[in-house]
């Protein structure tokens, strides 16, 4: 006992106490406010007793456990008694709590203040949580539960290296892109359950996170022959809009210099769609849900692992054979069918170093022109409406074309600090 007891600094013990004490009254006060037996001063006391279970020896950890397990029958017995509720939850968020306490007396910080963070948050949360989980539909609890695995379960076996003798394809590299692509999309569809009651500006832009193209088809349709031409024009822009983010934060995660190049014209492009949005903002929007399916299905996933593997192999043997300009026509052709596939693949091997980083910024460049341009055969389609997809083909031709004046500019600026003085 000796060993574990006999020296206690006073700073550090001071500190261990404020840490226990603060994580205490965070998960306590909650519980507190939610009116449970377990309040406050009994969560508070908790994490102390597991920091100086921590303190007084590892031994005794196993002894603090069983004790708060008594307690905690105790306590649910005497709910059964008196014909009350049990309270699984707080038994549960009282258990976590001494072993919070136990991390504090071992020395660690970041771990126990997260934890006792988050479970408050999730403890606060009861009603949000329980309406969400209640309204899923068994196709999303599929799409949750096919990302977790393919993220924790197949990804962690894949070889991290090329399997092929021309260095084309990294297995888990090209699955990484993959479940960062499907966790966007499944994070954004989220986002669209939860507001796209509220008009067709939360579709719009939800939607183009997910899929911009998918997004502006189901819109479209939504409106009949005839109807406002600022209308479909703001949908389909806040749907570009989203697309511009989405593939410029791609780029800036796979090959951060290829982003920081792609910055200014793709930017540029994302501003003055935004400018028009704002002049159009006063025209009148029906409320209408968005309904594209979840996002993380076996379809969709295999659909964009085949084409992200196809565009990036195409790119990597065109630049081969062609050069850079090969990479780049096959990422503008790439982006009339996704664009986020496209620039995922030009990054990637923007990364190993197959294609330079102003390739890759160009390729993802031309690839968003792409799907920018395409939203307007799929508007008509739905529409037959002449005067939409005038409107509709002028903004986007705007919208391109300064992204290609910025894009000039830039080369022009790069060229001439090249140059000798």
């Amino acid at each position: 006992m000796p060993e574990y007891s006999s020296h206690f600094p006073p700073i550090e013990i001071a500190t261990k106490l404020l840490l226990s004490i603060g994580i205490g009254l965070l998960v306590g006060f909650e519980r507190q406010w939610s009116r449970k037996d377990l309040g406050v001063r009994t969560f508070t006391i908790i994490s102390l007793f597991g920091m100086l279970s921590a303190l007084i020896a590892p031994s005794f950890i196993l002894i603090g456990l069983v004790s708060v397990v008594a307690l905690l029958v105790v306590v649910n017995i005497g709910a059964i008694a008196s014909q009350r509720s049990l309270e699984p939850t707080t038994s549960g968020a009282l258990l976590v709590m001494f072993a919070l306490g136990v991390l504090i007396g071992q020395d660690h910080v970041f771990t126990p203040v997260a934890t006792a963070i988050v479970m408050t948050l999730l403890l606060a949360l009861k009603p949000q949580l329980s309406r969400f989980a209640g309204g899923l539909t068994q196709e999303e609890v599929r799409g949750a539960v096919l990302l977790g695995l393919i993220g924790f379960v197949i990804y962690p076996v894949l070889p991290d290296h090329f399997i092929d003798s021309w260095h084309l394809l990294n297995p888990r590299e090209a699955w990484l892109t993959i479940i960062l692509i499907a966790s966007i999309g499944f994070l954004n569809y989220v986002l669209l359950r939860l507001y796209s009651a509220r008009g067709l500006y939360y579709s719009a832009f939800f939607g183009g996170m997910v899929n911009s193209t998918a997004a502006i088809a189901e819109l479209s349709s939504t409106f009949e022959s005839g109807a406002a031409i600022q209308q479909l024009v703001t949908v389909n822009l806040l749907t570009i809009v989203a697309m511009f983010i989405r593939n410029l934060g791609l780029l800036l995660i796979f090959s951060p210099a290829a982003g920081f190049i792609a910055a200014v014209p793709i930017g540029l492009m994302a501003l003055s769609a935004t400018i028009v949005i704002w002049r159009l903002r006063h025209a009148s929007l029906s409320s209408a849900g968005l309904a594209i399916g979840s996002p993380v299905s076996l379809r969709k996933l295999l659909s964009f692992g085949a084409i992200f593997i196809a565009i990036q192999v195409t790119s990597s043997l065109g630049q081969r054979l062609f050069g850079g300009s090969g990479a780049v026509i096959v990422s503008a052709l790439g982006g009339l069918a996704s664009s986020a596939s496209a620039t995922a693949a030009v990054a990637a091997i923007s990364r190993h170093g197959q294609i330079s980083s102003s390739t890759a910024a160009l390729s993802t460049i031309l690839a968003s022109i792409a799907s920018t341009l395409v939203n307007v055969p799929i508007v008509y389609r739905a529409t037959r409406d002449r005067k939409v997809v005038r409107n509709l083909f002028l903004t986007s031709l705007l919208i391109v074309v300064l992204g290609l004046i910025a894009l000039l500019v830039l080369d022009v600026l790069r060229d001439r600090l090249k140059r000798p003085v």
